[in-house]
């Protein structure tokens, strides 16, 4: 082949894909449907392409992706950052999880973890499937009078259903102690039936990461709707406001991020 030439097409880009994007980014909200967000990798992990949902340059106080770990893929050594929580979800397949110095453990779809700022970690793909893994970064943001919380390492299946706004159709698993003044983010699991919504629309100082995981559903970010579904995210800046709508036949959850139980920065 001659250096000038086009190396052959694999395929060919598909009618309407010109032009036409769900994507939504504002001044203080972002709709991302994954079709649009392009691969990238990392120094601290082989084998596995990390996709880049949110980040300060966004104008997000944390940093979230997807990791699409490959057989045999993860971190080569222990990896820590001095500061710096670590969130873990698997969303699909499985990988194997070291914290410090303890033995690694498997964490199967629906597996989390939650590392205080400058804890080591490993994760690793010992299997023959590519597993995908949403994790969160976010500086540690101390208060006085409190330590950083200890790691966890659990599966949503041991997380307790509640529901503590009395609104018919609405769970909520809190896969961080919920209230613990240690923690200042918050990663929930909000479960919708049909046609139940929030019963107002919210205008509030948290910020949020939010990951659709089933159903589908239609969202208010500001004054539009936009129609969401399985592994769409979002992005709400601080008074974006907000309201989810679900729709189709089945239950509807996402993963959602909050930062809280800290003051107002001056």
């Amino acid at each position: 082949m001659k250096q000038r030439e086009f190396p052959a097409a694999a395929g060919r880009v598909p009618a309407g894909a010109i032009g036409h994007n769900r994507g939504v980014v504002r001044r203080n909200y972002a709709f991302m449907p994954p079709e649009g967000v392009l691969v990238s990798r990392l120094p601290q992990y082989e084998g596995t392409i990390a996709r880049v949902l949110a980040a300060p340059v966004l104008g997000a106080g944390f940093a979230q992706y997807v990791l699409e770990v490959a057989p045999g893929g993860g971190n080569a050594a222990p990896f820590r950052e001095a500061g710096i929580q670590h969130f873990f979800y698997v969303l699909i397949g499985e990988v194997t999880f070291g914290i410090g110095d303890d033995a690694p453990k498997r964490l199967t779809a629906g597996g989390f973890s939650y590392l205080p700022p400058g804890t080591p970690f490993t994760l690793r793909n010992e299997t023959a499937e590519t597993a995908r893994v949403l994790t969160l970064r976010k500086r540690y943001e101390p208060a006085p009078g409190l330590t950083p919380p200890e790691p966890i390492l659990s599966h949503q299946d041991a997380v307790p259903m509640t529901n503590h706004t009395g609104m018919e159709g609405r769970g909520f698993q809190f896969l961080l102690p919920y209230g613990d003044m240690r923690f200042d983010f918050e990663m929930n699991l909000m479960w919708f039936k049909p046609g139940v919504c929030f019963p107002a629309v919210e205008t509030h100082v948290m910020e949020h990461g939010l990951y659709m995981l089933e159903g589908q559903g239609l969202y208010l970010l500001g004054q539009d709707w936009h129609e969401i579904w399985a592994q769409d995210f979002i992005w709400m800046g601080g008074f974006c406001p907000q309201q989810f709508y679900p729709t189709g036949y089945s239950d509807a959850c996402y993963l959602l991020y909050k930062n809280v139980n800290r003051d107002v920065a001056l």
